[in-house]
């Protein structure tokens, strides 16, 4: 990991050297670029790299003041590689400088310290997404008019945060894929990691590229803050295993959240993408409004879901079991092993459970006591 104090220095360009300097190096290649910004002749590349391209000035009304818009474009490439970069430095200070310290404290295994660094980084992602999510959405009427979904579609032009959003939220879900080489990620976990990743990229992409934008922020929101929820909870579980409160918050959230999901998706392509004005497939004009690709959309919407709440289902059913083996096991150990006897009275009699001691003396003392 970068940014850390090395005891011993590996071979150069080994694997463990690019791990262990795999910040230092991609922040080297970030400031390359930043530098390309002083020089006349390296500066049109340079920007290219770090600015929003393809501007358009709008203007509503003769009496209001010109807008800039954004469309999108083949030098968003760009754009996405130099932000993934960001996001590889953000991860590895977030790794170093606050999950590696709670680490050490906590003295948690090899298997929760994976689990731990994942739902760390995780959380502080959902949470800045969520909060930059809903100062968009407060910007737009959705929750006055949520036709705002479909009307005057295609969605060829956004605003500048919208595509910025668009923009980081690409380049981390794909700076997600080397950080699993970075990471060192078991290999069982790899699999699973690498299915959420690929949904994520597929899903943010396809809205973007097709003008979903709208949608796609509007379903990620809530998405987000379920997901923050759940890492949260995690986290806490993971210092204290007392604390699993937020589960069942979460579990709740979960079905809302998926059942707002096929709501949404069902009444934006089944009900109104159909009914707008724009129908038909052009690249040039950016419309996508035809029969193939709504119901394409929806039906990977809809099996995204129901794929998440089978996974849901195992996980609690996995839960439930491990309980009930908890539960059964406490109960073992609170029974006795095998029944007491009851104690028989000595020899020498015992009246209403007072036992008598007997007399030890020898028959001459007993004589001579009673003469």
């Amino acid at each position: 990991m970068g940014f850390r104090k090395k005891n011993k220095s590996p071979p150069v360009l080994s694997h463990e050297f690019v791990i262990q300097n795999h910040a230092d190096m991609v922040s080297c290649l970030a400031m390359i670029i930043l530098l390309g910004l002083m020089f006349e002749v390296t500066a049109k590349f340079a920007i290219m790299f770090i600015t929003v391209q393809y501007n358009v000035t709008q203007v509503l009304d003769e009496k209001s003041e010109p807008v800039n818009l954004y469309q999108y474009g083949p030098k968003d490439v760009a754009t996405v590689f130099f932000y993934l970069l960001i996001a590889v430095i953000l991860h590895a200070l977030i790794q170093e400088y606050i999950l590696d310290k709670m680490n050490r404290r906590l003295h948690l295994s090899k298997t929760k310290h994976s689990k731990f660094n994942e739902s760390g980084q995780l959380a502080a992602f959902y949470l800045f997404s969520f909060i930059w999510g809903c100062s968009i959405l407060t910007a737009e009427d959705f929750a006055t008019n949520p036709t705002f979904l479909w009307e005057g579609y295609p969605h060829t032009r956004m605003v500048f945060q919208v595509k910025f959003f668009y923009i980081c939220q690409i380049a981390y879900w794909l700076h997600a894929l080397p950080e699993l080489y970075f990471q060192k990620v078991r290999k069982e976990d790899i699999p699973r990691q690498l299915y959420y990743i690929c949904l994520y990229v597929v899903h943010i992409t396809g809205a973007y590229v097709l003008n979903l934008h709208r949608l796609g922020l509007v379903l990620l929101v809530p998405h987000y803050l379920v997901e923050l929820l759940f890492h949260a909870s995690r986290l806490f579980y993971f210092s204290d295993e007392n604390k699993q409160k937020g589960f069942t918050l979460w579990a709740l959230l979960f079905v809302i959240a998926r059942l707002l999901t096929l709501t949404l998706s069902v009444l934006t392509f089944g009900f109104g993408l159909p009914r707008t004005e724009n129908q038909g497939f052009s690249l040039a004009e950016g419309n996508f409004n035809v029969l193939t690709i709504r119901m394409t959309c929806l039906a990977a919407i809809c099996l995204t879901q129901a794929w998440m709440m089978w996974k849901f289902i195992n996980f609690q059913l996995k839960k439930w079991r491990e309980h009930s083996q908890n539960q059964a096991s406490k109960k073992k150990a609170a029974s006795p092993k095998s029944k007491p006897h009851k104690r028989e009275p000595t020899r020498g009699g015992a009246a209403n459970g007072v036992v008598k001691s007997e007399d030890k003396t020898s028959p001459r003392a007993r004589k001579a006591k009673a003469s």
